[in-house]
């Protein structure tokens, strides 16, 4: 990429080489041609050719100097893309609260330095406090509850096994009123006994028929009794697994009224105040991260077409203008900083007037953390791309 540019300085030198002989010679000319004319000529003649050699000798020296710096200074414009419309950057984290509360405590003053996971802000969780012991003894009462719902199927249990038993008993008798009523009906017909007795053993057919049919019916309000208390003690159980889980949320809360630092910096200018109530989301203050600092460097559209990722990059600081720092293209937007801006421009109004656009370049400072002590975000710049 560089090697034209130095077979160019390499003729440019030579170039100049040979003036600079060409005017020694020629100053050497006229001082030996004059020599005589000095010693001939009155001495008024003699100063004004002085004057006329010392004056040639001064244009030419000017001449000399205007080219070469000017011939360096076109050469280099060849080869490269400037613009002063460059800042440094850094990332800005914001630091935010995730509940509202008042600021019990504060630490960091304005600008002050950091270190990522240090205390910044606590606010007052007071209340948070008393929710969370009114929220724990709502749960010590829903445990309650489930203890008396595994009570309460344990003798649901009990009552459908004794059902059972007696459903069993009744069928039993029944099967033995029936078999009684066949033998009945057979001694009737042969004799041996009263219709009232026939009559007596038909009635108790009857009544263990209804037994039976009541002890199933004892039996099956005796399942659906216990699926129900089953069934509550399932909604007890999901009613402790929400209120732990509100638990668990309100400790979080908790957690949130201390404020952390998410990375190391400098603290920016602070916008809250001890005793300040602040909202869940509100700005209290910017970490300026200062490990790591870039360049957007802002092109304008008709120069970046000779650039490319990889391209070498001088910058220069407008605070400190002896200072030259190195640097690469790494990355170039995919839009012009005006589709950014709050009120983009629309082009289909009618009103066009074109203006050239700028597109934004990033660039990565080498050995930024050697000159992080001079590297502040927003800083004005020049920057240069050979290609």
């Amino acid at each position: 990429m560089f090697l034209p540019i130095r077979h160019a300085n390499i003729a440019l030198k030579f170039f100049l080489v040979n003036l600079f002989d060409y005017l020694v010679n020629l100053v050497y000319l006229c001082v030996v041609k004059n020599k005589n004319k000095v010693m001939e000529e009155t001495n008024a003649k003699e100063k004004t050719g002085a004057k006329t050699i010392v004056v040639r000798v001064i244009i030419g020296l000017v001449l000399a100097v205007a080219l070469f710096f000017g011939g360096k200074k076109i050469m280099y414009e060849l080869h490269h893309e400037s613009t002063d419309n460059a800042q440094v950057e850094a990332k800005l984290v914001p630091i935010l609260p995730r509940v509202s509360g008042y600021v019990k405590a504060l630490y960091p003053e304005d600008y002050a330095t950091v270190k990522k996971d240090s205390l910044l802000v606590e606010l007052d969780d007071a209340d948070l406090q008393l929710q969370l012991e009114e929220m724990k003894a709502d749960l010590v009462q829903a445990q309650t509850d489930i203890g008396n719902a595994q009570a309460s199927i344990v003798n649901a249990e009990a009552s459908l096994a004794e059902t059972k038993s007696n459903l069993e008993v009744a069928q039993t008798r029944k099967d033995k009123a029936h078999t009684d009523y066949a033998r009945d009906q057979n001694l009737y017909h042969d004799g041996a006994i009263t219709k009232k007795q026939l009559d007596d053993s038909k009635s108790n057919v009857d009544v263990v028929d209804r037994q039976y049919e009541s002890s199933k019916n004892d039996v099956n309000v005796a399942q659906t009794r216990l699926g129900v208390i089953n069934a509550q003690l399932k909604k007890a159980d999901a009613i402790i697994k929400v209120k732990q889980v509100a638990i668990d949320q309100q400790l979080l809360k908790i957690s949130y009224t201390k404020i952390y630092a998410t990375s190391n910096g400098q603290i920016g200018k602070r916008n809250v105040d001890l005793g300040q109530f602040v909202q869940a989301g509100t700005p209290l203050f910017t970490i300026i991260d200062d490990e790591d600092y870039w360049v957007v460097a802002n092109f304008k559209e008709t120069q970046i077409h000779h650039m490319k990722l990889g391209d070498a990059v001088e910058i220069k600081i407008d605070a400190y203008p002896d200072l030259v720092l190195k640097g690469k293209i790494i990355a170039f937007s995919d839009a012009t900083g005006a589709k950014f801006s709050l009120l983009p421009p629309d082009n289909a109004t009618g009103n066009f007037v074109k203006v050239t656009q700028r597109i934004p370049v990033k660039i990565e400072i080498e050995d930024a953390a050697k000159y992080k002590d001079k590297l502040h975000a927003g800083m004005s710049l020049d920057v240069s791309v050979a290609y």
